[in-house]
């Protein structure tokens, strides 16, 4: 692995910031929190017209970049600094890796143009609270989360030339305002109980979504019900939904390590500013040893959560260019830990920022709670912790138990 930058993704890096500190200021953030959509149109269409950060990650051929899922994952360090409320996470992270995996030909070509303008965005629809399961972050994955045949869950049913689905799933990411819904959804019965994925337009006959209260407003979710809804089946019925799944959780969570490396530097970077101007006992309080002590402790947690991110990032760009057996050896259990670490780093920092900012800090209005709501949002959807590092030790068989003969 080279530790270092090449010059592209440096580029990336700082034109993203640039046109963040411009667009994504408390204002503007709080301002597109309270939008329909739940972030700001104009945003998304500059990250795509100026940056191409939506197709960043797919092929050329595609109307894509053409760079490696690496450069996705190092850009989201950036967003993650102001809690840029964008549907990246939702649409370039998990729904169009999931296209250009499974799809045909005439669906990605169809699809994935669109999605790199930026005039389509996607979701993934699951059951909830199953999207850590399913992407294998904290659990198999095999398919038993999507309702196994039982009540709940979304179920699938061949209908003519077509599919028809029914059912509902909550928490989905950017769900009430993506154009396309992409549904894991139960079908087969008892006999040859699989989990498939659909591909619904958002506006469909039958779809009936509802943006949720979310604890972390700028990643809203929606309810998403569907009755009886028509369905295309994406790709074809032998694909391999779990595995597919588990591929894109890999690239999620280095993804959202990144993210959260991000939120936790820039939360570490406004407590030490508010440190330096507030003052207590006739000086400033950032000049007491006990404060700098825990702020030191912040700092060297966050720097090492942003080694492993910075190594899951390589790690899943990695499987890019390797074979399928070569890429689960590369990517094994190091994205389920490196988000880990960069969660409990994030959960650190912004627990020290809002108790060392004082009364102010405990006031909701404040833009302390703005990353305090992130912190604990990403725990509840892609964690907690101990799931994350528990998984993570069963995928790399650690604790596989051996027999000893005498």
């Amino acid at each position: 692995m080279d530790p270092g930058f090449t010059a592209e993704q440096d580029e990336i890096r700082r034109t993203l910031r640039e046109l963040l500190h411009k667009r994504c200021g408390p204002a503007e953030l709080r301002a597109a929190l309270d939008a329909p959509a739940g972030h700001d149109p104009a945003l998304w269409a500059a990250l795509a017209g100026q940056l191409g950060l939506p197709g960043l990650a797919l092929p050329e051929g595609h109307g894509g970049v053409g760079c490696s899922r690496t450069d996705l994952a190092l850009a989201a360090e950036e967003t993650g600094r102001v809690l840029a409320p964008t549907p990246l996470l939702a649409t370039s992270v998990l729904g169009a890796p999931l296209i250009l995996a499974l799809g045909s030909d005439a669906q990605r070509a169809r699809l994935l143009p669109p999605i790199v303008d930026g005039t389509l965005t996607a979701a993934l629809a699951v059951p909830a609270p199953a999207l850590a399961t399913a992407l294998a972050l904290t659990g198999p994955g095999g398919g038993e989360w999507a309702g196994g045949g039982r009540a709940g869950g979304v179920q699938a049913r061949p209908a003519g030339d077509g599919w028809r689905l029914y059912g509902e799933a909550a928490q989905v990411l950017d769900g009430h305002s993506a154009g396309l819904l992409v549904v894991a959804a139960h079908t087969g019965g008892f006999v040859r109980s699989r989990t498939l994925l659909f591909l619904v337009a958002g506006d469909a006959a039958g779809v009936v979504r509802t943006r949720q209260t979310a604890l972390d407003a700028t990643r809203p979710q929606a309810r998403v019900q569907l009755r009886h809804v028509e369905a295309e089946l994406l790709g074809d019925e032998e694909a391999d939904v779990p595995r597919a799944l588990a591929g894109v959780g890999d690239f999620a969570a280095a993804f959202l390590a990144c993210e959260a490396v991000g939120a936790a530097g820039r939360a570490l970077e406004r407590t030490v500013e508010y440190l330096g101007q507030r003052v207590q006992f006739g000086r400033v309080i950032g000049s007491f040893q006990a404060v700098q002590h825990r702020l030191a402790d912040v700092y060297v947690q966050i720097q090492a959560a942003r080694s492993a991110a910075y190594y899951a990032a390589w790690a899943t760009g990695r499987t890019e260019d390797v074979t399928d057996d070569a890429a689960d050896d590369v990517t094994q259990a190091v994205g389920g830990l490196a988000l880990a670490q960069a969660l409990e780093a994030l959960r650190l920092a912004v627990s020290e920022g809002v108790q060392l900012h004082g009364g102010i800090g405990f006031t909701w209005e404040h833009e302390a709670h703005l990353y305090f709501k992130r912190a604990a949002g990403d725990e509840l959807l892609f964690g907690p912790v101990h799931r994350l590092r528990a998984h993570a030790a069963e995928r790399a068989a650690l604790f596989t138990r051996t027999e000893v003969t005498v």
